[in-house]
């Protein structure tokens, strides 16, 4: 047993003490948290401490990639950080990163449908979010100690109806359809899901993909499934679900999005912009100064996009420089060269004009080139010069 306070609408606080050391809160008679030499959990005993939320960019504030503009999706594609958008036909909608936003929060992702297209049976357009499988090792999915998580977000759209997604695992043999309701338009509104953990399938808890968390845009039939249960099928979405890609105009916005650990949701983990700039550039990261659209407008060598080496007049042969990148990437990342021009797959000061770059690592990049001049102090120096994204998404 243990301490428990009970809240009640008619006796007020009912305090029934006992010498576990423990202490049970509880609204109603039910329980809502417990305080145990553990720390605070919830009723199920899940830690309330530490880092909750298993979402990446719940509050859509991080957009590398396009520094808020709208992107119309042309194929399967990341938009905002750690947000994919997907498609069976293209220039069926765009995303944006965007100002409204709710509960005082300041950016959402924004959908807007450009056609009124009718979804084939086997064709999906929905928003995603795969979460990296060292990240939900804990939840013993695929075995019979599986854990519980709730889902929870607030949602805007200007259609009314039900609406879906779904849950599913790397090689989409498991999946969970889920639904939810928007009674208002042009309203935000809070929803939340809880899903008992699966105890079927296999669920990767390596640097692949353990988790897909998405939302059905206009799902077709044979990819959509019945809403609140594990299937053993490929599902997208619930059965029914309002097409969003259906009405031409039609806008659905979704922020403050959290996947956590038990079966109440709580308040939306809120961290610091450095941290979770941090945690999106695991995945994905520019040499760009934040809100700099890469390719979008030349620099200069003196601008923060900037790689560069300068080197004496002494040595007049082919150099090589190691750069360190701005956090350790989940694997080895694709990378994208710009000289200060933004050509793509250039150095500038690369006598051959070619990429001038020799291999990379989640840590590092490998730089080798020729070499430009420049005359700094009455001194004649040679140096190179480039900017880069890294891609290492899941």
């Amino acid at each position: 047993m243990a301490t428990t306070i009970n809240s009640n609408t008619t006796d007020g606080i009912i305090i029934t003490p006992d010498l576990s050391g423990e202490i049970e809160l509880q609204s109603d008679g039910v329980t809502k948290a417990k305080i145990t030499s553990s720390g605070l959990t919830d009723s199920s005993g899940n830690s309330f401490g530490g880092v909750r939320n298993l979402i990446i960019n719940g509050d859509m504030r991080i957009d590398q990639r396009n520094a808020g503009a709208s992107v119309t999706i042309t194929a399967d594609t990341y938009t905002l950080d750690r947000w994919a958008a997907v498609q069976s036909q293209s220039s069926k909608y765009s995303v944006q990163q965007d100002t409204d936003a709710p509960n005082n929060s300041t950016n959402g992702l924004k959908v807007t449908s450009l056609s009124a297209y009718t979804v084939g049976a086997s064709e999906n357009f929905f928003v995603y979010q795969p979460i990296e499988g060292l990240n939900i090792a804990s939840l013993g999915w695929g075995t019979a100690n599986a854990k519980t998580v709730t889902l929870s977000f607030w949602v805007k759209s200007s259609l009314t109806g039900t609406f879906g997604g779904a849950l599913r695992n790397s090689n989409d043999t498991r999946s969970y359809p889920f639904e939810y309701s928007i009674s208002s338009a042009n309203t935000w509104e809070q929803k939340s899901v809880t899903i008992s953990g699966d105890t079927a399938g296999t669920w990767l808890t390596t640097n692949g993909v353990g988790i897909k968390l998405g939302f059905g845009l206009g799902v077709g039939t044979t990819r959509s499934g019945t809403a609140g249960s594990w299937a053993s099928a490929n599902y997208r979405s619930s059965t029914g679900a309002t097409s969003v890609v259906g009405t031409s105009g039609a806008t659905w916005q979704v922020s403050l999005i959290q996947l956590e650990v038990g079966d109440t949701a709580t308040p939306f983990e809120h961290r610091p912009y450095d941290m979770e700039l941090l945690r999106c550039q695991r995945y994905y990261q520019k040499s760009h100064a934040q809100g700099t659209t890469p390719g979008a407008a030349t620099f200069g060598g003196n601008s923060p996009e900037t790689c560069q080496q300068f080197w004496n007049s002494g040595n007049t042969g082919l150099a090589g420089q190691q750069f360190l990148l701005k956090a350790d990437m989940r694997a080895n990342p694709s990378a994208t060269i710009y000289d200060y021009a933004n050509n793509i797959g250039k150095v500038t000061g690369f006598a051959a004009g070619g990429a001038g770059t020799d291999n990379v690592t989640p840590n590092n990049i490998k730089a080798f080139h020729d070499k430009f001049t420049v005359l700094m102090y009455g001194v004649t120096y040679y140096g190179i010069g480039f900017a880069y994204t890294m891609d290492a998404e899941l």
